[in-house]
């Protein structure tokens, strides 16, 4: 079958081919989404030549996956961004992450962690020095939040999913998903422990990939001082390309915690969290440490 006739296909799958074309456009929009935004800098990142480049953003523009915004005039340089329609790719970004971790550099089993030598764990160690999306994320109480802070550091642990008793929650199961175990102990440890890291001028954030209402839920079961925040979408986990598995029919994050700065640079990363609660106790000391905060 010919390209264009997949284009014309009664198929979504063949229609998303369609425009989508080759592993090559995949890796753009997977650049885009984690703030490579400039054909030089995607030039660079993907090693493609001009004219590849060149024709693939054209399409994805044309397509309204990706839209020009301009920086410069003289000379003529813009930005390139996701629209609406190329955010509704991210799931699928996600996806084939989590596939490609788990049946093709992984043995096919369902985990919520990791080998400390694994990949997966050097890639997600590696995000140490770069910038987080520019994502902002619905809070437990619906009002946006943005990931970092302006004024502190930040911490952002990342969960796989706590839910309060008697509401709709964990998938069956999962209690025997390793790595699953410990999110209210991570949650309300961190919860003990806010008024160091507040004393230390550091933020306390916590991300899965539950509903707002969900989180809501919990944090209020929980009594936790800080907000909650939902990657419902996967800007956050599209973006870094971060850890995920699957459970009751969600992309879930597996655990880990990252330290970020006040210009949004991740400076330290904790990947795989084996250690829930003691976790909590390192993120400090590497809090005192990294932002040279004197205790």
């Amino acid at each position: 079958m010919r390209r264009e006739d997949l284009a014309d296909a009664d198929c979504g799958i063949a229609q998303a081919l369609g425009v989508l074309g080759d592993w090559w456009t995949f890796l753009i929009v997977r650049d885009v989404a984690g703030g490579t935004t400039r054909f030089e800098a995607l030039q660079r990142e993907l090693g493609v030549s001009r004219r590849a480049l060149t024709e693939r953003l054209a399409a994805l523009v044309e397509h309204g996956v990706l839209e020009r915004r301009p920086y410069s005039r003289h000379p003529p340089r813009h930005d390139y961004l996701l629209t609406p329609k190329g955010e509704g790719l991210l799931p699928v970004l996600i996806a084939l992450q989590d596939w490609g971790t788990r049946h093709v550099m992984g043995n096919g089993e369902l985990t919520a962690t990791a080998d400390m030598a694994s990949a997966e764990a050097r890639r997600v160690r590696d995000l140490t020095g770069r910038r987080l999306p520019t994502a902002v994320l619905p809070a437990s109480d619906g009002r946006p939040v943005a990931l970092a802070d302006a004024e502190a550091w930040t911490v952002l642990y990342l969960f796989p999913g706590a839910y309060a008793p008697g509401t709709d929650g964990y998938p069956p199961g999962w209690a025997a998903i390793p790595g699953t175990r410990g999110c209210t102990l991570e949650s309300t440890t961190y919860a003990d422990r806010f008024p160091d890291f507040r004393a230390a001028g550091v933020q306390v954030r916590g991300i899965s990939t539950q509903r707002p209402d969900q989180l809501a839920d919990f944090a209020a079961y929980a009594k936790l001082p800080f907000p909650l925040l939902s990657d419902q979408d996967g800007l956050l986990a599209a973006g870094l390309l971060l850890p995920t598995f699957r459970a009751g029919g969600v992309t879930r994050f597996k655990r880990l915690t990252l330290l970020v700065d006040s210009a949004a640079v991740i400076r330290a990363v904790q990947f795989p969290v084996t250690d829930p609660a003691g976790s909590v106790d390192e993120m400090l000391a590497l809090a005192h440490e990294h932002a040279r905060i004197p205790g």
